[in-house]
């Protein structure tokens, strides 16, 4: 979403995105920025779509609103709003929810709650887990923190479960290598939240025979090609920091599982800008003043299952 804010002030808003300003956040803007995310979501027009960097509920029902003029609608939807982080996590859905379950990683502000919705499928149970974890302004300790969280919960639903952890991890599918020599990220002695903590390392020593917990996940980048895998553009260099991990049971070819080699960035043309991706356009120098063009710095990540 790229920080998609509401209308209405609160006092935890970015300085940017005060409503009514100098800034140029208003009705105006806002409508677009809307309109533009709704474009992007019905080309994907996915069953269940998980959502970071979402200020309110208000902002969430806006965006369901502009859908459904749009001629595509989510019927269910959820934000984790329980914690008044500036922004959250949510979801929409055209599947029922059987519940949803919000997740507190810690009491502290600078942690989002994880968003649990749970699904029936035909006859089996899927479990969706949606995440943003600490940005790269923090080092590696605060991402395994709501690392930690998110297997403790996954502990906590038990063995051969259908689950799908999912959205900003603000971390590359391979963290452990890249971060070794990034001494403000790397304050863990090399361990890594999504790695080591949630076990997708283990996947790569399968030829080794190394054990798979039941616990372990998949990270799907592994099952498209090196090149395609990112959903983000730095300094002209692709990085995945959003993804798409499964537990071991939806990788069987039976009942609910992943569809083998659907995992890939959404890559329409429109959400490029020369070799960037084409982002919310907000001025650079101060006061900064939103264009009211762009889409967001990230690309959507998307994959599919069958029954």
């Amino acid at each position: 979403m790229e920080n998609l804010f509401d209308l209405q002030r609160n006092g935890h808003e970015y300085k940017e995105y005060i409503p009514f300003t100098k800034s140029n956040w208003n009705r105006h803007t806002y409508q677009i920025k809307l309109k533009n995310i709704s474009r992007v979501i019905k080309d994907i027009n996915a069953d269940i779509i998980a959502l970071q960097e979402i200020e309110s509920l208000q902002a969430l029902k806006d965006l369901r609103y502009q859908l459904k003029r749009d001629d595509l609608y989510y019927q269910y939807y959820k934000i984790a709003n329980l914690k008044n982080t500036t922004i959250k996590v949510a979801i929409l859905s055209k599947i029922p929810f059987t519940y949803t379950h919000e997740i507190a990683v810690t009491s502290s502000y600078r942690y989002r709650n994880i968003l649990e919705a749970k699904f029936k499928i035909g006859k089996e149970d899927l479990y969706v887990l949606v995440n943003h974890w600490k940005s790269k302004a923090g080092p590696e300790s605060m991402r395994i923190v709501s690392a930690k969280k998110l297997l403790k919960r996954v502990k906590e639903l038990g063995k051969n479960k259908n689950i799908i952890a999912l959205g900003d991890f603000n971390s590359h599918y391979e963290e452990y290598k890249i971060f070794q020599r990034k001494r403000k990220h790397n304050d863990t002695g090399g361990i890594t939240g999504i790695n080591h903590i949630l076990g997708t390392i283990r996947y790569q020593d399968q030829s080794n025979n190394v054990k798979v917990s039941p616990y372990t996940f998949y990270n799907l980048w592994y099952d498209t090609l090196e090149e395609k895998r990112y959903s983000y553009i730095f300094r002209k260099k692709k990085e995945a920091l959003d993804n798409i991990l499964v537990s071991k049971n939806l990788l069987k070819d039976e009942g609910l599982h992943y569809k083998e080699h659907s995992i890939m960035p959404f890559e329409k043309s429109y959400l490029f800008h020369g070799r960037y991706i084409y982002r919310w356009q907000v001025s650079r120098k101060y006061p900064y003043r939103h264009k009211g063009k762009g889409y967001s710095d990230h690309l959507p990540v998307i994959a599919a299952f069958s029954y």
